[in-house]
């Protein structure tokens, strides 16, 4: 059996992804990738990785997984619930830290809490083929990843490195903030003039909520409906991730990673790529606002963002390398059913 992380449970929908594929969508190739692309990087920074290295996207609940490696080096960021490790090394690692794990290791992802998605980076990446330069999974077509799909119990994550080196381990300063209330910044466009006025204030002003109907495609919207000014049907054009299209339905769809490439319904906005992420880390219920702002604005937060990310990397703290178990850390994970020892 080839080293690596073998899954005992995959969880709800976890795949593996890199930065994604670009290049193909004059071919109908989605970009896939990931929904928060400023957790993804950080993971793999907290491993040593270059920023494109392939990681698992771990969305609403997360997989179990044996370390048949002789070592591992894993880093989880996303979520409040961090690492439950069992075995020889066990203890409960938070989110944001990077840890060593030897062969016979069990490793649990926590609970997210009220976010939808985090990632699992290793260090050296997890070694799968290239599928059209990319190792994105993007299961409607079965490219990339694994076997094109979401993983399986059973399925064998090769890694890069057998075994990694002794280090120190590296944390980010504070966690991440989710930011799960804050307004998402669209650009209006490119075929704001396909509706009304008021519906283009109603976007602007109304909440909205994310229904049940969410996956990597897009989240469809609940709430007030967009009135159409000329039809709901144009001759199709290019998607990108952040398009925010509206059917006859009038609910919006705002469409991510896995989105088509093509869409004939007229896109009311479009989210600045900043502010994406916090789209894609947000849950089915969750509340969504939106602020217009201008193409400039959206590119100058882009670049702050870069900088702020370059900023949290350089700031990562030495942490010691923990091999004794985190009681406090177990408690808050749910692991323990009241029962006490006395012992501090």
């Amino acid at each position: 059996m080839a080293a690596g992380l073998k899954v005992v449970s995959p969880g709800l929908s976890s795949t593996i992804q890199d930065l994604g594929r670009r290049g193909y969508q004059d071919a109908g190739v989605p970009v896939s990738g990931p929904l928060d692309r400023v957790s993804f990087t950080l993971a793999n920074a907290l491993v040593g990785n270059a920023a494109n290295a392939s990681a698992i996207e771990i969305r609403m609940q997360g997989p179990v997984l044996d370390v048949i490696a002789a070592s591992v080096r894993v880093a989880l960021v996303g979520g409040t619930g961090g690492l439950i490790v069992e075995g020889e090394d066990s203890s409960a690692i938070a989110p944001g830290r990077s840890v060593r794990l030897r062969c016979g290791s069990r490793l649990r992802c926590g609970a997210l809490g009220d976010v939808a998605c985090a990632y699992l980076a290793v260090e050296g990446g997890i070694a799968v083929p290239m599928s059209l330069s990319s190792a994105s999974t993007y299961a409607r077509s079965r490219i990339g990843g694994l076997h094109g799909d979401v993983l399986q119990p059973g399925d064998v994550l090769p890694v890069q490195f057998d075994d990694v080196p002794r280090r120190p381990e590296f944390a980010l300063v504070q966690p991440l903030a989710a930011m799960l209330d804050a307004p998402i910044r669209v650009v209006l466009g490119p075929q704001d003039d396909a509706f009304t006025e008021d519906a283009i204030k109603t976007l602007l002003s109304a909440s909205y909520v994310i229904s049940s109907h969410a996956d990597r495609m897009g989240f469809r919207l609940q709430g007030p409906k967009l009135a159409h000014a000329k039809g709901f049907n144009i001759v199709s054009d290019g998607i990108v991730a952040g398009s925010i299209q509206v059917p006859g339905s009038g609910e919006p769809i705002v469409l991510l990673a896995d989105a088509q490439t093509t869409g004939g319904y007229p896109k009311i906005a479009t989210i600045i790529s900043a502010d994406v992420p916090l789209v894609g880390r947000r849950r089915p219920g969750a509340s969504v606002r939106f602020s217009a702002v201008t193409q400039e604005d959206g590119e100058a937060a882009r670049g702050a963002q870069e900088q702020t990310i370059a900023g949290w990397i350089g700031g990562f703290v030495n942490v010691a390398d923990q091999s004794r178990i985190d009681h406090s850390a177990l408690y808050s994970a749910n692991l323990v059913g009241g029962v006490s020892d006395g012992m501090d």
